[in-house]
């Protein structure tokens, strides 16, 4: 094959189509030599051609072919010692994706090959493998950048006014009656009219999809007959996954991506993405060799003193290496591509605190956070922490630096215990309630820094979380030891599915008390793709290798009642600043208000909380006046915020009570517009004058609305 060839440039890295070639460029620093490998057809054993790199610009390998096209199919091979001992693996019989490529043509086919030593050997990883991988392994894709936008712009929807919806691309339509069967499952389905009409209707400004880099199916799963469903195995950082395409493996990927995200747009709706920098798919010392391991083992990966083995903050095998120059610009370079190329809204960093650590410790001021905080593109998205890993001192809720949310595991924590009757202070819950100011009002960082969520991809669903007092784990094939044993859940009598119309009623209450909670409380709030739906996983607490009716949302059997319950308490959130507020509540007196707080909690009897009460950690009710002339922040044209003021009440104890309504000076009148021991919400229901008793059944929230 007569291939012209050029020195090229080592910008930017990975290939790039001009309209005329292709420029290549790849990271190895420690490499002797490389060799990009070109191919016909993703299931060619054998590459077409082979073309020694000969231009070296510092550790940047890189080439120009003037008569390459989009479309081009691609992969390296890397030649260096192969010395696991000092941190070293290169293998060339081992063809290995490119860190950079845009697009990956198909998936891994599970083989001995892949390995860089010989499965079996006495010698374990320090053999050596002469196999050719090349037939096993998918092909990188030059991608064509061109798109027609159509003048898309990002909505770039405030904190405060942002409703989370995390979802999985497959799993969101992949029974969807109304989405073409072509499309199941796919990024065209999730940007489909059915799809947006549901998310705009349920009132969601941001699907948190999760991972959809291209990424590895585990070996040991494959060969069980399971699936890598949650796809937190990256392999791809740039590469959009192929399995959630309809439109063909090569490059196509990339165009259906882009539109999906186009038409979210239209409608308003943000799109974050859930990433996978802490680690990748290769696992440790005796995973495969497919990318990184073969490209620079020692500069990608954190090792251990003894360099055979790798770190593991994450729980996976492998722990990237941050601290490292490249790996840095990897990152960096892989955010400011889903933003600029994508056109993606934001980022959720899985374990994020594994990023942050400079050596053994995390540093909340490290390299990672510095870099972003200084990028002109990638500080202006939504950065959202999950602030923990599995390493010492990797628990960091809180302690995020500014510019950054977090998922917040506390509120999660406090509300299950709180709806579940556990001992807890009602002093954490009004925390929680609030914003969580002892986490983030320090650091001046607004209420909008939490995340609030009551269930994630990870653990029970919500109608699990009532239904389920243990983990059902046993579809996962490791005999139920996987997934968290302490889940804060309560069956509400009995465990799992049952007949019993008290039980059943019970768990659908608790359902809304979730939901109300959550939607009242100041924060960001974060719903499950299905929990509004009712969705169960039978009792699976860790699904991700349930690619199946498990996982996927069961459209036909949705609990009507409950869509409708959390469509209304959301768009009454979105109507309503009072529960979605800008800044901290200050406690102190609202000015042309006389001496009325702008949030004040009492006690069932109608008096306010005083220090003690905070501390008792049987107390389970409590109700809270929320001023709706003490907003104390301004529109985005200046004008001042006034909202209704409500006076919420929480009941966790299993009976029901009776409360006294504040004084006069808090509202001479009332009238009840949310209670969760019924099914839907109400416009307004009965009138109560200032200091009256009203009955609040056990177990349930009541939302008064002042009417003078």
């Amino acid at each position: 094959m007569d291939i012209k060839a050029y020195p090229g440039h080592p910008y930017p890295l990975g290939a790039t189509w001009d309209g005329k070639g292709v420029n290549f460029a790849l990271y190895a620093d420690n490499a002797t030599a490389v060799e990009l490998c070109l191919f016909n057809k993703n299931t060619d054993k054998k590459e077409s051609a082979k073309i020694q790199l000969t231009e070296r610009t510092h550790q940047i390998w890189h080439i120009y072919l003037p008569n390459a096209k989009s479309g081009q199919l691609y992969g390296y091979r890397v030649h260096g010692p192969y010395d696991p001992r000092n941190g070293h693996r290169y293998n060339a019989n081992k063809l290995l994706i490119d860190p950079y490529a845009k697009a990956i043509a198909g998936t891994i086919a599970w083989h001995d090959s892949l390995f860089g030593y010989e499965l079996g050997h006495p010698d374990a990883d320090l053999s050596f493998s002469t196999t050719d991988s090349a037939p096993y392994v998918p092909k990188s894709v030059v991608v064509d950048p061109n798109y027609d936008w159509e003048g898309d712009k990002p909505p770039k929807v405030s904190y405060h006014k942002t409703v989370i919806y995390e979802t999985h691309v497959k799993g969101f339509t992949k029974l969807h009656p109304d989405i073409p069967e072509e499309i199941k499952g796919t990024y065209a389905a999730l940007g489909h009219p059915v799809c947006i009409k549901y998310l705009k209707d349920l009132g969601i400004t941001a699907i948190e999809l999760m991972p959809v880099h291209h990424f590895v199916l585990d070996r040991h799963l494959a060969e069980r007959g399971l699936g890598n469903y949650w796809g937190y195995n990256s392999i791809g950082f740039f590469a959009p996954d192929v399995r959630y395409s309809g439109n063909g493996p090569e490059g196509g990927q990339v165009a259906e991506f882009k539109t999906m995200v186009k038409e979210l747009h239209k409608a308003g709706i943000e799109v974050i993405l859930d990433v996978v920098y802490n680690h990748t798919g290769e696992g440790n010392h005796m995973g495969p060799t497919i990318s990184f391991r073969g490209i620079d083992n020692s500069s990608y990966y954190r090792l251990t003193e003894d360099k055979r083995f790798c770190m593991d903050y994450t729980g996976t095998g492998n722990t990237l290496n941050v601290m490292m120059p490249n790996v840095l610009r990897l990152i960096m370079d892989s955010l400011r591509y889903w933003i600029l190329e994508m056109h993606v809204d934001g980022f959720r960093f899985d374990l994020a605190s594994t990023l942050a650590r400079e050596l053994h410790a995390v540093d909340r001021l490290g390299s990672f956070f510095d870099i972003i905080h200084q990028d002109p593109i990638i500080s202006q998205v939504k950065l959202i922490a999950e602030p923990w890993d599995i390493g010492e001192g990797g628990y960091m809720v809180g302690k995020f630096p500014p510019g950054w949310a977090e998922w917040n595991g506390k509120y999660r924590d406090c509300l299950r215990d709180y709806w579940r009757g556990a001992d807890s202070m009602l002093g954490e819950f009004a925390q929680r309630f609030t914003g969580s100011p002892d986490l983030y009002q320090n650091d001046y960082r607004k209420p909008t820094a939490s995340i609030n969520f009551i269930t994630a991809h990870d653990g029970f669903t919500l109608h699990d979380l009532v239904s389920y007092n243990e983990k059902h784990n046993m579809a996962n094939g490791e005999d139920n030891n996987d997934g968290e044993s302490h889940n804060r859940s309560w069956n509400c009598g009995a465990e799992g599915p049952t007949e019993d119309p008290d039980i059943i009623q019970l768990r659908l209450q608790q359902k809304r008390n979730f939901l109300a909670s959550l939607f009242l409380s100041q924060g960001v709030p974060m719903i499950v793709a299905g929990d509004e739906l009712g969705r169960t996983q039978q009792g699976n607490n860790n699904a991700y290798c349930q690619d199946n009716e498990i996982s996927w949302i069961d459209w036909e059997n949705a609990d009507k009642e409950l869509l409708e319950f959390s469509r209304q308490i959301i768009h009454f959130r979105r109507n309503h600043p009072v529960f979605r507020r800008r800044r901290w509540f200050q406690g102190e007196p609202v000015h042309k208000q006389g001496d009325v707080e702008d949030i004040e909690w009492f006690l069932p009897e109608g008096t306010k909380m005083t220090q003690e009460n905070w501390l008792h950690d049987y107390a389970k009710s409590l109700g809270v006046y929320l001023n709706g002339h003490g907003i104390r922040t301004v529109g985005p044209k200046g004008e001042q915020i006034i909202d209704d003021s409500f006076y919420v009440i929480f009941n966790a104890y299993h009976d029901r009570l009776d409360y006294a309504l504040p004084p006069k000076k808090y509202g001479k009148q009332w009238t009840k517009i949310i209670d969760t021991s019924k099914s839907t919400m109400t416009t307004e229901e009965g009138y109560f004058a200032a200091g009256e008793v009203i009955v609040v059944e056990g177990r349930s929230v009541v939302v008064l609305k002042q009417l003078d």
